[in-house]
């Protein structure tokens, strides 16, 4: 039997298995059994899903039917359209007669790096990018939400028209980008040749002959900070880092990063790395370093993340350490599952828990970011069906989705540098750590995404935990939570919500930088800024841009106000570094870190 018929009838046999429904228990919604796709149902949408990048047909074009339906019966809309695309006119041929575009013209955002050649402001390409703007600012105009429609669908459509205008960008046309014009001619050719074996090498699969990837090798350049794996079981590693201090807080810290990225986004090189950062201000530091799933770890489940996750790391913690309370720390959407653990343990009359940090974590996710441009009913139901057939997410899809959200920065400008400019882009620490991607298990993505995502269960009152629902006002730890200014995937508008949801003090920081710069903001790092204030209990709320109005800005970095934060909420006392695991409680130390699980490809 051939592979892909193998594949087939493993496709077909899960096709017509029951399928796995989370339950009300978990916190997920339950859908009715008779919702359930049929087997040809799943089999079709998983094929179509590798033509789509996982993307619904059917939600693109339900957001295009209702934009279009709604301007059809929009007089006044198409009126303004008809006058905006006359005055386009008129301005076009004012530039083309004058042989200048018109001083009125519209101009591209001061933060487009597309035209930041000096030769788009002289003739002919100054007259394509003032066309362009052009036709810009039409569509922008024409995708603006008409009352009635569907807010979501109005961002989609805008979304939409935004990659398609893309490709009719002079900036990413080489017979009209100026600097790739001058390039070819400077070379002769030789670029645009460089850039087809460029290409040629991608498709092929092959290494560039130029790749720095050995210049990132983690264990050695970046995760090098020392320490020992103390525990693992099916879905973590847990790192515990060696000291370097002669005495240590008697509280440690105990990070909990997102299970969408490896975790040494937060241990990079040496010099930006927040762990190490922490080691030298005499705080214990732990890890989790979450499993690369394959498909045998399909039915993971959310809660599994939690338990055999979170709650699994502070038990190991808790042996290690006797006694002493930890500090949790969550970054992403591990700072989201770090906060419904610490919900539950309050709930639970478990007080282990000294403090709680979140940093570009959501809480609530109703205002979740352009990510939620890719979730609805349907979009979920298409996506699980995609997942089914291999059991997990590549994290590849993933990374697309983002890129997707900055395309004229991660796609376009890439791909012309690379295939066109014949140009390799150079690899930095952060760039090496994004290319390693991870997968997600079926079952746990489906929930989150249902659970969070869609239904916002959490900040409504309706997350359950074993049985029992759990709300964030029963968390009385004090509470660090940093939003990052420029954050397309956690927008610190909705990071901020965290006051609406609890009581306890909170002390928030707003800083410069996007969801990963913004929080790899180490000392003496140029150009970062920070905001900071907190809210005591009993004192009334501000909204957000009141806030961020009467709330001053300080240069530099926010590492040691949280560092000073974390030794303000701790006993203040000092120990002696205690050992690496705890062999005789049945913890030794096992490899070095970073252990093997970040190492899964």
């Amino acid at each position: 039997m051939s592979q892909e018929h193998g594949n087939l009838s493993v496709a077909v046999r899960r096709a017509t298995e029951p399928a796995s429904v989370p339950t009300k228990q978990e916190g997920v919604a339950t859908k009715p059994e008779s919702h359930e796709p049929a087997s040809l149902d799943r089999l079709l949408r998983s094929a179509t899903g590798h033509f789509t990048g996982g993307i619904s047909p059917h939600s693109m074009a339900a957001a295009w039917f209702d934009w279009a339906s709604h301007i059809s019966r929009s007089p006044d809309r198409q009126l303004e359209l008809a006058a905006k695309a006359g005055r386009a006119w008129v301005e076009l041929t004012q530039a083309g007669l004058n042989l200048v575009p018109n001083d009125e013209a519209a101009e591209p955002a001061s933060a487009d790096k597309r035209f930041s050649d000096p030769q788009w402001e002289t003739l002919p390409f100054a007259a394509w990018r003032h066309g362009f703007t052009i036709l810009e600012d039409y569509w922008t105009s024409a995708t603006r939400e008409i009352r009635g429609m569907s807010h979501k669908n109005s961002e989609r459509v805008a979304f939409m028209t935004r990659q398609m205008l893309n490709l009719y960008s002079p900036a990413n046309n080489p017979w009209t980008n100026p600097e790739i014009i001058r390039r070819t001619q400077e070379t002769g050719g030789a670029s645009l040749v460089r850039g087809m074996l460029n290409l040629l090498d991608d498709l092929a699969g092959a290494e560039p002959a130029d790749a720095e990837a050995s210049t990132f090798k983690v264990g050695r350049d970046l995760a090098s900070t020392p320490g020992r794996v103390v525990f693992r079981n099916e879905l973590i590693e847990l790192i515990q880092y060696q000291p370097s201090t002669e005495q240590v807080a008697a509280e440690p810290v105990l990070i909990v990063p997102a299970w969408i990225m490896k975790y040494y986004i937060l241990d990079l090189r040496p010099e930006n790395s927040l762990v190490r950062y922490l080691l030298r201000a005499g705080h214990p530091v732990f890890m989790i370093s979450w499993v690369n799933p394959t498909s045998q770890q399909r039915d993971l489940s959310f809660d599994d993340y939690r338990t055999k996750g979170v709650m699994a790391a502070i038990e190991a913690v808790s042996k290690i350490l006797q006694q002493a309370r930890i500090h949790l720390t969550g970054y992403c959407l591990g700072g989201t599952i770090a906060t419904i653990t610490a919900a539950t343990m309050a709930r639970d009359g478990d007080d282990r828990l000294k403090s709680l940090t979140l940093l570009a974590a959501q809480t609530d996710f109703s205002e979740a970011g352009e990510l939620m441009l890719f979730v609805d009913e349907s979009q979920i139901a298409f996506l699980e069906d995609v997942m089914w057939e291999h059991g997990t997410l590549d994290g590849d899809q993933m990374a697309g989705a983002f890129k997707l959200l900055r395309a004229n920065d991660l796609i376009w400008s890439s791909y012309l540098k690379q295939y066109v400019l014949g140009e390799r882009e150079t690899l930095n620490d952060m760039a090496a750590w994004n290319a390693d991607t991870t997968r997600m298990p079926y079952k746990m993505h489906a929930q989150y995404l249902r659970s969070l995502f869609l239904e916002n269960r959490l900040t409504a009152g309706r997350f359950a935990v074993e049985g029992r629902v759990i709300a964030l006002k029963d968390i009385e730890v004090p509470m660090f939570v940093v939003g990052t200014e420029t954050d397309h995937i956690a927008p610190w508008h909705s990071v901020y919500k965290a006051h609406l949801f609890t009581d306890n003090e909170i002390t928030f920081v707003l800083t410069s930088g996007g969801h990963n710069a913004g929080i790899v903001s180490e000392p003496g790092h140029r150009h970062r800024h920070f905001r900071m204030s907190t809210r005591r209990p009993g004192d009334l709320y501000a909204d957000p841009d009141r806030w961020q109005k009467s709330t001053g800005s300080v240069e530099g970095s926010w590492w040691p106000k949280w560092t000073a934060w974390l030794a303000a909420n701790g006993t203040g006392l000092t120990v002696l570094p205690s050992q690496m695991g705890a062999p005789d409680r049945g913890l030794p130390p096992l490899e070095p870190a970073p252990g093997t699980y970040v190492l899964r490809k």
